[in-house]
């Protein structure tokens, strides 16, 4: 079955840049696309896309407050929609705040086309994604607030092998990548995984990786 994608900017070039590439690939299906954020949280109740590809910066409500509702809406569904946002270099500040609320990952609009199709490919899988880049200024933010943020204890109630995994999804491994490492199937991996945002209550790896660095895991 096709990924269904919806790409929010409000730059015509690059929502029709953007829907021309990915709508060309034989397992992704673009059902529309939006300017700005209000229209994409109407745009997204209706068609309750796989991914939503969501710039930042948009007029009428920016695309931080427009994700926030679009995974709120979508939460407990079972077919629940991720968020892809695209950035810039020069707004890193979002990351943080983006990730807190749910957002699968970060892609720069500068990123090679066969990147972006990737990405896609691997949020729609419910992976988290984040350029190199902007997981250094990620890193580097919640190393900044971490005295600043009260502990949880909720790791403490995972197992060994769920810590493993965590810390392993923290590096930005994918399950493949830790079943490879870890001596098991990637069908255990995704079991680990599934355990380990249950016992955190956490949304996504994305979050799981914000958890990890918060608590000093990292």
């Amino acid at each position: 079955m096709a990924v269904t994608v919806v790409v929010v900017d409000d730059q015509a070039m690059v929502r029709q840049g953007f829907s021309a590439l990915l709508g060309a690939q034989p397992d992704i299906s673009v059902l529309g696309d939006a300017a700005d954020g209000v229209d994409a949280v109407d745009l997204c109740a209706r068609v309750r896309p796989d991914v939503v590809l969501m710039d930042v910066r948009m007029p009428r409500k920016d695309g931080l407050r427009a994700a926030e509702e679009i995974l709120r809406s979508a939460s407990g569904r079972s077919d629940p929609t991720r968020v892809l946002m695209l950035t810039t270099f020069d707004i890193d500040d979002y990351v943080y705040e983006a990730l807190r609320i749910g957002a699968s990952g970060f892609m720069l609009k500068d990123a090679p086309a066969d990147e972006l199709v990737r990405a896609v490919r691997v949020v729609a899988a419910g992976e988290a994604l984040l350029a190199p880049s902007v997981t250094r200024r990620l890193i580097a933010e919640v190393t900044s607030r971490r005295s600043r943020t009260p502990r949880s204890r909720a790791a403490e109630h995972l197992t060994p092998r769920e810590r493993e995994v965590l810390d392993l999804v923290s590096d930005g491994r994918s399950n493949g990548e830790i079943a490879e490492q870890l001596f098991v199937s990637e069908q255990t991996v995704k079991t680990h995984v599934s355990s380990v945002l249950g016992k955190l209550g956490l949304r996504d790896r994305a979050q799981a990786v914000v958890f990890a660095y918060e608590n000093g895991l990292k």
